[in-house]
């Protein structure tokens, strides 16, 4: 086996020590704050109000892990218990939480730099930073309360700490990405998956593994190897307490089907597949990056004026970048039933670091490409892309928030104990004054969403309400980019439907517009149902 001097190094020395790394802490958190402050103040978006903060309000009232408030899903307990000790300490509202969540993405910025910094050069971490801070799906998640930040934070440290061969702080640290989401346990399964193959080819071709240096490090044996698996007995434990306390092991019976028992079609895995690729790749201009770094590898390294290449990063360690970045793609393909772009936010940042450190060793003025990249970035921060996306993963989260905000106002005051016809999540935005909508909760009739088939049987019933309260819950571009085939797909397999127009609702439930708006291709309005009687003729 070879010796670990005669492979190239897997960490450089370009790094900062504690002290500079909390100062740096504080100050990214401060820039996050400037940069995320008219956000602060927002109620709560879509998953976050109908689960995140529903179970992280139950544990502070309640005490209790499982909530009560809304189905558990099982989804480990540590995100859950971070906001509950921030709102005991500085009380309950959004200021508060989203605050907290911008300390969490500080942290994960703050590893981004420091495993950047390590595994290439200071240049490399400073503009991976950035460019990650920047990535809209970042920016937009580093004020929700979402599991996959905090997962992605701690996984990143992690991944730091074991090519360090700080093998316990790795374990430890993966240990907490997995109580902050389940699906952090692909990291240690990957790692310890990939040292045992590795080290099983570098014993039959120990001379071509060491030539491309993808060899794991020989000081650990066998049995270090299955240290990484330590990692996932916290996750386990879990398990077992909601399985004591529910009677289901991974979140009740439907939660379970949705995200992994309709999600095993081999069609469903492709198309799942193809999307997630678009995710990592090319999703919120993020193919600036990629084309930028197809086109640099095109390009001899660099060679400075002593006349030395400008290094790589190691095999090695992209070795195992690769192997995450695999992983994810291929399992997330499998497990979860919608396909959101968050779920990758552990390794977006091993893209950018590779992707960065390949302009820097081959491209001239590669600064200035990271600029225009950080750009295009910030253009899809703000703007609509020509394709469906989730509202989650640029600024038009906060649209939909303003306008609901609005809305549920506007019904609040004038139909304060009618009931209301709508569909989630504003079903719970009416029901659930503590998100932050309504000053009291107002009586609803809940639908699934707003296609025809759920009209026309809403239509049917229009006596049980008085109101209707409807919303766009798909984004639907202007110009969509339209692939063959492809929405037949999304609806077979991804929930996709299509949101009948406000006019058209309130012509099928013999209502009229007594409040709308609209923010880009977001809407709201409020319907007031007419009785049969006065349903008069201009209506239709």
């Amino acid at each position: 086996m070879p010796t670990t001097s005669a492979r190239a190094p897997l960490l450089t020395k370009s790094t900062i020590g504690n002290r500079q790394s909390a100062i740096l802490l504080l100050l990214l958190f401060a820039g996050l704050l400037l940069t995320h402050f008219p956000l602060l103040r927002l109620p709560y978006f879509w998953d976050e109000a109908g689960y995140y903060i529903p179970a992280a309000r139950d544990l502070l009232v309640t005490g209790t892990l499982i909530p009560t408030s809304t189905l558990s899903n099982a989804h480990p307990p540590l995100l859950m218990a971070y906001l509950a000790a921030a709102w005991k300490m500085f009380g309950y509202s959004p200021l508060v939480t989203r605050s907290a969540i911008l300390l969490v993405a500080a942290f994960t910025l703050l590893g981004v730099y420091r495993l950047a910094c390590r595994v290439a050069s200071a240049g490399v971490a400073i503009a991976s930073l950035i460019c990650t801070a920047l990535y809209p799906v970042f920016f937009s998640q580093s004020a929700m309360a979402h599991l996959d930040l905090a997962a992605a934070g701690l996984i990143l440290w992690g991944v730091y700490f074991y090519l360090a061969d700080r093998r316990f702080a790795a374990i430890v640290l993966f240990a907490l990405a997995c109580l902050a989401k389940e699906t952090a346990a692909l990291v240690p399964l990957a790692l310890w998956a990939w040292e045992l193959i590795a080290r099983a080819i570098a014993n039959r071709h120990s001379s071509i593994l060491n030539a491309v240096s993808v060899t794991p490090s020989p000081d650990h044996r066998i049995t270090g190897s299955f240290a990484l698996l330590l990692s996932l007995v916290p996750l386990a434990a879990w398990f077992a307490f909601h399985y004591a306390r529910t009677g289901h092991v991974f979140g009740n019976p439907e939660f379970f089907r949705y995200n992994l028992g309709a999600t095993l079609n081999p069609v469903r895995f492709l198309a799942a597949f193809a999307l997630r690729l678009w995710h990592l790749l090319g999703y919120m201009n993020m193919f600036l990056l990629t084309l930028a770094t197809a086109v640099a590898m095109s390009l001899p390294p660099r060679i400075s004026i002593s006349g030395v290449q400008t290094p790589a990063i190691a095999r090695r360690v992209q070795a195992i970048f690769y192997v995450l970045i695999a992983v994810h793609l291929v399992a997330l393909s499998i497990l979860g039933g919608a396909v959101l772009a968050r779920y990758l936010l552990p390794v977006y940042p091993l893209v950018v670091i590779v992707c960065v450190s390949t302009l820097r060793r081959r491209m001239p003025r590669w600064p200035g490409f990271v600029a225009l990249i950080c750009a295009g970035f910030l253009m899809a921060l703000v703007s609509e892309p020509p394709y469906r996306f989730a509202p989650e993963d640029n600024l038009a989260w906060s649209d939909y928030v303003r306008l609901h905000q609005s809305a549920d106002a506007f019904v609040a005051q004038h139909y304060p104990a009618g009931r209301v016809l709508t569909a989630w999540p504003a079903s719970d935005e009416l029901t659930r004054p503590w998100l932050g909508y309504v000053p009291q909760a107002v009586p609803i009739v809940r639908i699934e969403d707003f296609s025809a088939e759920q009209i026309i049987g809403a239509a049917d019933a229009r006596s049980n309400y008085r109101a209707a309260l409807v919303f766009s819950t798909k984004f639907e571009p202007r110009h969509l980019l339209r692939v063959p085939g492809w929405e037949r797909l999304q609806e077979r397999f991804f929930g996709y439907h299509r949101d009948l127009p406000p006019e058209l609702i309130a012509r099928m439930l013999g209502a009229r517009v007594v409040f709308g708006q609209r923010l880009g291709q977001q809407w709201v309005a409020v319907l007031e149902v007419e009785s049969i009687e006065n349903v008069r003729l201009e209506h239709f």
